[in-house]
């Protein structure tokens, strides 16, 4: 495709090809004359229509006999998306044609189809589900004992460790990972019930037919609809998609922070030859990280469409349908464009820890202000006093740019109460990580089992 003739980015710029595919016309086209064959042999088994008529729709729906070109050519006459399909496949099929499309109305082929495109959607998203999974995974175990510093409200707060922020993703994943699973189960229905979902076209056998071509496309039956399926199934599943893009966001905003010129800790990756600025030369900007957040506002948005097509009137209307005919395809191929890029963030991070530790050691540390409170606490100091206490001697260490462990350990209540090995191990970071490599421990196990569960 010509990048030049094109209109939307997806169709050039962004998803990767295999998802991209799932969600081009022709496959769409594919898609919908895949249902109509199954209903077709469908109908034949239950002795609706003759089996020779079905075998012929069948052969000319999956043969591609029914061209693009056609399918346009009528839509532009008729006005009408799937009537111009199943109008150029009955073209197609002879005197087999009058049974194309028997009993059935346009959503039963159009929901049924979606459903299809959905379930090959949820499985590249799976895919790179379990990429991301493993990439952090390796990225927790590397830096589980890296000690950098922690941030609350964008300022120093405790002694840290890398490979927490790595879990803490991790975990986040494990849930997504989790959420899909559920979502599939719930979200891979399709519907074979006619014009109100009441069967009235198909008569007596209409359950058993819809059941059977369910199972001839690998998807559910409802329990039961209108005209078409109920739209809370879509709004969650973009919801899910959405939810996830969050959590790809939260994780390039802190990679741009901690790559800002004032921290310095990470990079993303820079390829040879690329160019960050088109005045600056020394510009290394994080636009993959960027890119990631600047299209999970765009996810976000699609929630509110989604939502709004779970509302229609009475058995249906056409509110959904051009919302849909955007919204689905542009949340599972701008997802798979963040996980792609993620990755290739992920892979090639460049870490800097000696960047990390002179941070941490940045206020001299200032960072392990409450060891020292509590370590007074312990010898009996009233919690508001040794908080009092701390706070002036930081403020001192703040005023006079003197190192927070000079000011502490010239302080003479405070060498009365600590001895000099009680207060080096108080200002040690290293002392004062707590838990924090324990903690990705258990989240690289609950990672395992879900390897391990083939999830």
């Amino acid at each position: 495709m010509n990048e030049m003739s094109t209109i939307h980015p997806i169709d050039h710029r962004y998803g990767t090809p295999a998802m991209r595919d799932i969600f081009r016309q022709e496959n769409r086209l594919r898609q919908l004359l895949r249902v109509e064959a199954a209903l077709a042999e469908a109908e034949a088994e239950l002795g609706m229509i003759p089996a020779g008529a079905a075998k012929e729709i069948a052969s000319k729906a999956t043969s591609g006999a029914v061209r693009p070109e056609r399918v346009g050519e009528i839509e532009g006459e008729v006005k009408h998306d799937l009537a111009a399909v199943v109008y150029a496949l009955a073209e197609q099929c002879g005197g087999s044609g009058k049974y194309v499309h028997y009993g059935a109305t346009s959503s039963d082929i159009l929901d049924t189809a979606t459903a299809i495109q959905m379930r090959d959607a949820i499985e590249q998203v799976e895919l790179q589900l379990n990429d991301l999974i493993g990439a952090l995974s390796e990225k927790a175990v590397k830096y589980r004992s890296t000690l950098c510093v922690s941030r609350t409200h964008g300022m120093h707060a405790l002694p840290y460790v890398f490979g927490l922020k790595f879990a803490v993703w991790l975990d986040e994943f494990l849930r997504h990972h989790e959420r899909v699973g559920q979502v599939r189960q719930r979200a891979l229905v399709g519907k074979m019930g006619g014009a109100v979902g009441t069967f009235a076209g198909i008569g007596p056998s209409g359950l058993s037919l819809q059941a059977l071509v369910m199972a001839k496309l690998g998807l559910k039956g409802p329990l039961v609809t209108t005209q078409v399926v109920s739209r809370d199934i879509h709004a969650e599943v973009i919801f899910t998609l959405s939810l996830i893009s969050c959590t790809l966001d939260k994780m390039a905003t802190e990679i741009r922070n901690l790559q800002r010129t004032e921290i310095g800790e990470v990079q993303e990756p820079f390829a040879r030859g690329q160019v960050g600025s088109s005045t600056m030369p020394h510009k290394r900007n994080p636009e993959t990280c960027e890119k990631i957040s600047g299209l999970a506002r765009v996810m976000r948005g699609l929630m509110v469409p989604a939502m709004e097509d779970v509302v229609l009137w009475h058995e249906r209307d056409l509110t959904n349908s051009s919302s849909e005919r955007n919204i689905i395809p542009e949340a599972f191929i701008l997802l798979s464009e963040q996980l792609h890029s993620i990755l290739v963030v992920l892979k090639g991070l460049v870490v800097k820890e000696d960047r990390m530790r002179a941070n941490l050691d940045m206020g001299g540390g200032l960072v392990v202000s409450e060891a020292v409170m509590l370590s007074l606490i312990r010898k009996g100091v009233e919690r508001r006093e040794a908080h009092g206490l701390i706070s002036q001697l930081a403020g001192e260490s703040f005023k006079s740019g003197r190192p927070f462990s000079e000011v502490v350990s010239s302080n003479a209540k405070i060498r009365s109460l600590l001895s000099e090995s009680e207060l080096n191990a108080s200002l040690d970071p290293r002392g004062y990580i707590g838990l924090a490599e324990e903690l990705v421990d258990g989240v690289l196990r609950a990672a395992e089992r879900n390897r391990s569960k083939g999830l």
